[in-house]
């Protein structure tokens, strides 16, 4: 990425999606693809696509499209994916261990390190390797180990103390299911924030508009 030119959100957003597709096409053996091929795979324009990796370099050839394989090595190098990032993650109850079961954090840049939880009944036990430490050690733990980012799956009343610590010790990466607004507070943080309910009531809204046009039509 440009040093001198910062991408848009919009843009950075769609990334991953690009990313899942290139992987699928070169898994199924797919080492050349025109932009409009992929467009009409991802259900988007040939035009938004090349205007998206022309934000890094471009990596189309004129008359012969995207190589594969290399454009996915690009875009996993502009993801960070190699980085290894080093993580924690707060709060390990239902949504933090389903999370913890299902997400490959390696693949997506990121190195566990530990698990924390102020729940006496689960400290000490053991999920996918990883011993939960009691919250009150977060702030020593954080004070020895460099961490770049913070997964919080905790209530918005337990997120602003946690958060605190966190900023104290230098993080400066969220992954968000809170929803307490940590941007609000520091305005120097990379903040991705989650948001379920909001995404369910979008599908919820979506459904009722597919609805309401399909009565109209009647």
């Amino acid at each position: 990425m440009s040093k001198n030119k910062k991408i848009s959100m919009s843009v950075v957003r769609r990334l991953p999606r690009y990313y899942r597709f290139l992987l699928e096409l070169k898994n199924n053996g797919i080492y050349r693809i025109s932009s409009q091929a992929l467009a009409e795979k991802m259900g988007a324009s040939a035009s938004q696509i090349r205007q998206d990796l022309n934000c890094f370099g471009g990596f189309g050839q004129q008359g012969y499209g995207y190589d594969v394989p290399k454009l996915f090595d690009e875009l996993s190098g502009i993801l960070g994916l190699d980085s290894r990032y080093s993580a924690i993650l707060l709060g390990a109850g239902n949504l933090g261990r389903a999370i913890l079961n299902h997400v490959d954090f390696a693949s997506r840049g990121f190195e566990l390190k530990a698990v924390f939880d102020k729940n006496p009944e689960i400290i000490d036990s053991t999920i996918n390797g990883l011993t939960i430490m009691n919250s009150d050690e977060l702030y020593d733990y954080c004070n020895q180990v460099k961490i770049d980012a913070a997964f919080l799956c905790l209530p918005k009343d337990s997120a602003e103390q946690m958060a605190d610590i966190l900023y104290n010790c230098g993080v400066r990466g969220f992954w968000n299911f809170s929803h307490y607004d940590l941007s609000m507070k520091y305005s120097d943080i990379v903040a991705e924030n989650v948001h379920l309910n909001d995404s369910l009531m979008t599908l919820c809204c979506c459904i009722t508009e597919n609805r309401r046009s399909e009565n109209a039509e009647d």
